[in-house]
């Protein structure tokens, strides 16, 4: 048994022989309170208290009390024993030499206690112990050859080389206590220890299961649970879940030859890394400073946010690591460990918040075991692959994508080999991921890695909807799955349909047209970013290649190929686009089935059943085979061209035109202009085709009518209005019963009755379309009727209006002027008489010199005797004269009535002379009523009607000389005749 008193005899000797081992003495205690055990007084209590529960072999409980001034520390396990209390009183001689699993080494963390207290105690059920500062002192000062020494020292001593036997028990339940005076203001400092005491240092104490801090009364509990590979710790109310790894073992001896003595026999080591997790075990980094438990906190910092404790062995300070073999071999395992610890805990991004950052190493122990992590950690697999059914990845076998985002993670998976979650790929994290040395690819990496690959088009869709932010230069060369199979190297050009333009029945167009799932959704507006074109059914349809494919489709099919599928898809184009027929010209050019089982150009073809099947002459155009045209929307083939109603034709130039009789339509266009026009400027024209095949005229008629406008409407050329095409080719064709429009009469037409039979029976549209002539001026409009006119005017079984053939033979002439017409054998000269030996009277006074019949000359007699070819009255009349003598010569404002005369020829007063006659004669004796007088005066039988005709040809007023006749008829009623003139 340990004697205090023995104990300090030995001591005072020893310092009593050796005044310098009393001064090393006091020197090595200082060095301890005041260096490497300073702050550590409550670690350090912990730190027994766990050593004592190792001993015992039991779960440690440690009670921290604070009662007034007093701190107690009680504690379970191994009661102090005589090498215990040995160990207090020598300095570096711990009692736990030979103990393997203690805490403690050397013997000297007690010295803590004298921070706060200079009288410290320990009770025990065993053996106790206390120490006196002042004790202390008084032994020294009575040794005469150490006075010198503690003046210099001012009394401070080494108190705990002087043990004093002392009595007391620990509270119930407790093997040992340590009991604590506490200096003047050493309490806040105890209790802010207290209060600071964290339940993170059970990590560090495995034997120490809880520990109760009291203070005045209040009690605080931190518990300890381990279960497996996790440990749970409690601070009151408050717990949190720690993942731990603990590697033990013994390291060489010969790694301890530089160590010092009471080292070499302790080589087993238990090293421990231990991190938070969440509910799902999931780690959660450590924030703040970090520092090396070795086991308990030391100074050395290390930048790893997790819980090192590891025995490294430390420098005289007891506050840093040593450097030398062990600690290298310990940093070897520790590093092993780490990279064990991160493969076991679940695969969660925070992991990367644990790898070391190169170049922020905190001191050199931290550098080397960053450099140790860091190098197992690339050579351990440990990261998630993206796809799950993946085996973990080495680092160095890892790819992450610049731009993480889930989608674009998702789209890839499986396609790049050792892609990353998109947790695990962020930009926050480059800086962990490019220390393991995981490359990184941007979105050009991307679409090298995708090119050849065989995915189903939705999966492209996915793809290109998670690339939709990426540059677009990046994404030039970026496959786009096409409808008809094939791939293509860029999405620019490459035709994007939507759901109205079937993208499968276009494949034999042979067109870059995205397959439709693969441009679903938000894929297709990035497509449309990388040059992609929306591909309407009307793009589609201009593009140059299906034009091609349609205008070489006949000679396909003439070498045998399959030409219905591209029908088909042309049809399906043309169905969605819905042009109207004859918009695109070139559409008439695909081959189709016909019903003889060969292919025909579709303009060529009719629509089975349809109304210009039953009109034209059988065969004269193949029908379209009957099974193919079942398949399609009738609007789709008459698009194409299949007709079911007349074709139209459109150009810019009539030469451009492919009908029936066009160049004689447009010379009889040209006739209509004026005679000094220049050459027309076409408007743009519309034909109708196959008009000659027509067998089935009543039926065709309304078909024609209910054609465009454009096809029935009439041109303007250059002011001059010309019938189209098709009223023109309609009007001079035996449309109507085998007679021609133009040689009937609009059936309400007056103006014509007689010369012209009425066109009956026509529906409203057909005659407005074909126009039968209503007046004069619509037959003369057309040299042709004008001609048939003139012979019309000469046949005896028809009749004329008597207005109309006043006029009608002059506006013949005008009309037909300059054109060679054969004269007619027969003239009219009368509405309901002809005469093949007739005059044409040029002038009136003439009229009784010519035995032949008379024809109208309308005011154009030479006009008109050119064009029948007769001749004139005064050709025959010759240079007739007057051969009379007048039996009296007067005035004309002198002739009864004259006045009234004046008055309706508009002047004040009659001039000139007159000759009455007995009896006019002209040369021959031919007696005439009256005669012209030239210059000189007019010559009249006497009668008012020779009167009236006389002055009216005078005075250039022929048609006035009724009038002028009755004023001079009536000279009497002047004032009467005067008043009803008056009325109008």
């Amino acid at each position: 048994m340990a004697d205090p008193a023995e104990l300090r005899r030995r001591v005072l000797a020893a310092w009593t022989d050796s005044p310098a081992r009393f001064r090393e003495d006091a020197n090595a205690e200082e060095d301890l309170v005041r260096g490497g055990y300073r702050d550590r007084l409550v670690v350090e209590l912990a730190q027994n208290a766990a050593d004592a529960a190792a001993r015992a072999g039991a779960a440690g409980l440690l009670r921290l009390e604070l009662r007034g001034t007093t701190l107690r520390a009680a504690n379970t396990g191994a009661p102090l024993d005589d090498a215990g209390v040995q160990a207090l009183c020598t300095l570096r001689a711990s009692a736990k030499r030979d103990a393997e699993r203690s805490v403690g080494r050397f013997g000297v963390g007690f010295a803590a206690v004298l921070a706060v207290s200079d009288e410290p105690a320990v009770v025990s059920t065993d053996r106790s112990v206390r120490f006196s500062a002042d004790e202390t002192r008084a032994a020294v000062a009575a040794v005469p050859a150490l006075a010198d020494e503690l003046a210099r020292r001012d009394g401070a001593v080494p108190v705990l080389r002087l043990p004093f036997a002392t009595t007391g028990q620990p509270p119930h339940g407790f093997a040992t206590e340590v009991v604590l005076p506490l200096r003047a203001g050493a309490v806040e400092v105890v209790r802010e220890g207290l209060r600071a005491l964290d339940a993170e240092l059970l990590l560090t104490l495995p034997a120490l299961a809880e520990i109760h801090v009291v203070d005045d009364g209040a009690t605080r509990t931190l518990a300890r649970d381990a279960s497996g590979n996790t440990t749970l710790l409690t601070d009151g109310h408050l717990t949190t879940a720690w993942r731990v790894l603990t590697r033990s073992g013994d390291l060489p001896a010969e790694l301890f030859a530089d160590r010092p003595v009471e080292e070499r026999d302790r080589r087993g080591y238990s090293l421990t890394w231990a991190v938070p997790v969440d509910d799902d075990g999931c780690a959660q980094p450590l924030t703040g400073r970090q520092v090396l438990h070795a086991p308990t906190p030391s100074d050395e910092p290390l930048s790893l946010p997790v819980r090192l404790v590891a025995p490294f062995p430390l420098g005289p300070d007891r506050r840093h690591v040593a450097p030398g073999r062990v600690t290298d071999a310990l940093v070897g395992i520790a590093a092993d460990a780490y990279a064990a610890l991160l493969a076991d805990l679940p695969a969660d991004p925070a992991l990367l918040r644990l790898v070391p950052r190169a170049g922020l190493a905190a001191a050199e122990l931290d550098a080397a075991l960053c450099r140790a992590v860091l190098a197992r950690l690339t050579d351990t697999a440990w990261l998630p692959a993206a796809d799950p059914a993946d085996p973990p990845l080495r680092p160095g076998r890892a790819v992450a994508l610049d731009d993480p985002a889930p989608e674009r993670v998702a789209a890839l998976t499986g396609v790049v080999p050792g892609l990353l979650p998109a947790g695990w790929s962020r930009r926050s994290d480059a800086a962990a991921l490019g220390a393991l040395g995981v490359r990184r690819i941007g979105p050009a990496d991307v679409v090298d890695a995708v090119r050849g690959v065989q995915r189903p088009a939705g999966w492209w869709a996915a793809l290109y909807t998670a690339l939709a932010d990426a540059d677009r230069d990046e994404l030039a060369a970026l496959p786009v799955p096409l409808a008809d199979g094939r791939m293509a190297q860029t999405p620019a050009g490459v035709l994007l349909t939507d759901d109205s333009l079937p993208a499968g029945r276009l494949a034999p167009l042979g067109l870059r047209i995205a397959d439709p799932a693969a441009a679903a959704g938000s894929a297709r507006r990035v497509l449309e970013r990388l040059g992609a074109r929306p591909a309407t059914a009307a793009a589609v349809l201009a593009d140059p290649d299906v034009r091609a494919a349609v205008e070489s489709s006949l000679d396909r099919a003439d070498d045998g190929e399959d030409a219905e599928p591209l029908a088909a898809a042309v049809l399906t184009l043309v169905a969605a686009a819905g042009p109207t027929p004859g918009e695109l010209p070139w559409l008439a050019e695909l081959a189709l089935p016909d019903d003889d089982g060969g292919w025909a150009p579709a303009g060529e073809l009719v629509l089975p059943g349809s109304p210009l099947a039953g009109v034209l002459e059988r065969g004269a155009l193949g029908t379209v085979d009957r099974r193919f045209a079942r398949r399609f929307e009738p609007g789709a083939l008459r698009a194409v061209g299949v007709l079911d109603t007349f074709a139209l034709v459109t150009a810019d130039d009539p030469d451009e035109l492919d009908v029936d009789r066009v160049e004689e339509w447009v010379d009889a266009v040209l006739d209509r202009l004026p005679a000094d026009a220049p050459p027309p400027g076409w408007p743009a024209l519309t034909a109708v085709r196959d008009l000659e095949l027509v067998r089935d005229w009543p039926r065709a008629l309304p078909l024609l009518a209910a054609l465009p406008g454009a096809a029935r409407a009439d041109l303007d050329l250059g002011g001059t209005t010309v019938p189209g095409y098709l009223r023109w080719w309609l009007r001079t064709s035996p449309v109507l019963g085998g007679r021609r429009p133009g040689r009937l009469r609009h059936p309400a037409s007056t103006e014509l009755q007689g010369l012209y039979e009425p066109a009956e029976e026509l529906d409203a549209t057909v005659l407005d379309l074909l126009r039968p002539p209503a007046t004069l001026a619509d037959v003369l409009a057309d040299v042709d009727d004008a001609t048939d006119l003139l012979d019309r005017l000469g046949d005896p079984a028809r009749t004329v209006p008597p207005a109309l053939l006043r006029t009608v033979y002059a506006q013949l002439a005008a009309a037909l002027d300059g054109v060679d017409v054969d004269p007619p054998d027969r003239v009219r000269v009368a509405p309901d008489r002809v005469s093949a030996d007739a005059v044409v009277l040029d002038a009136p006074w003439l009229q009784p010199l010519v035995d032949q019949p008379l024809v109208p000359a309308g005011g154009r007699p030479g006009a008109v005797a050119d064009l029948l070819d007769l001749p004139l009255a005064g050709e025959l009349a010759g240079r007739a004269r007057v051969t009379s003598r007048p039996v009296r010569v007067l005035p004309w404002a002198e002739v009864p009535g004259a006045r009234l005369a004046a008055a309706r020829l508009g002047v004040l007063e009659l001039t000139g002379e007159v000759g009455v006659h007995a009896e006019l004669t002209v040369t021959g004796g031919r007696p005439v009523p009256w005669w012209p007088g030239g210059n000189g005066p007019d010559a009249v039988d006497g009668t008012p009607a020779a009167f009236g005709r006389a002055l009216a040809w005078r005075a250039g007023a022929w048609p006035l000389r009724a009038a002028l006749t009755e004023a001079f008829a009536q000279p009497d009623q002047e004032a009467r005749l005067a008043a009803e003139d008056a009325v109008g």
